[in-house]
């Protein structure tokens, strides 16, 4: 049985995590190149996330080969993608008219820019506490199932501790995620891949509690 603690190690169980991770990483050199690889980059561990998690559900401790993935990346960050803008929406209006205020008046729009701020704050937690069941819902039914929005919401909220707990590896894994700048740049782009996959391991922990701990597979068809 999977647990939500293997999140951190289940990646070090595959013989061939090394390779993989580094060159999962050097794929996301991509970044570099201005547009086109700030879109591609991200696809590419959205998918890469995607297909570790078909691993582990289906009961094989391996890590996704590394590649573009974009195929099962694109439904993933595209999802996350609209659910961020939206959010950001309120966050945006009422800078706006904090800014527009502020000229008029001197210290006229401190109080919509403070608003701006806590708004956008706790969209920011309520988000997280989505995320690994927009991660499930998008994995198991593609681009419609993570953007049904009442389906996410009964996903997290069928059992909220599972939520949080999955919620805070989640968060865990971005914290890590970003060790890789104290360390060296270029080794973000390793330690991202590895938050990735603790990603994906909290999200096939939440599947499995949420399914009764059955093995389960991707039904988006074949990986490539």
């Amino acid at each position: 049985m999977f647990s939500l603690g293997d999140s951190f190690a289940w990646p070090f169980q595959d013989g061939s995590w090394l390779s993989k991770i580094l060159l999962q990483g050097l794929i996301l050199l991509i970044v570099i190149i201005p547009i086109v690889g700030w879109i591609i980059a991200p696809i590419a561990l959205s998918g890469w996330l995607l297909v570790s998690l078909d691993n582990i559900r289906a009961g094989r401790p391996e890590l996704a080969p590394a590649g573009f993935h974009l195929r099962r990346g694109i439904p993933l960050f595209g999802v996350a993608l609209i659910y961020v803008l939206v959010i950001a929406i309120p966050t945006a209006i009422l800078s706006v008219l904090g800014a527009l205020l502020t000229n008029q008046s001197a210290g006229g729009g401190g109080a919509l820019f403070g608003l701006a701020y806590l708004y956008q704050g706790v969209a920011s937690l309520f988000l997280l506490f989505l995320y690994p069941s927009i991660v499930v819902s998008t994995w198991r039914g593609g681009f419609s199932a993570g953007m049904d929005v009442s389906g996410v919401w009964r996903r997290a909220t069928a059992n909220p501790t599972n939520s949080i707990l999955a919620a805070l590896v989640f968060l865990a894994a971005n914290f890590i995620g970003s060790l890789g700048f104290i360390v060296c740049f270029v080794g973000v782009l390793f330690t991202t891949v590895y938050a990735y996959a603790v990603m994906a391991g909290a999200a096939a922990w939440l599947d499995q509690v949420s399914a009764g701990d059955q093995p389960a597979t991707s039904p988006t068809g074949p990986t490539y």
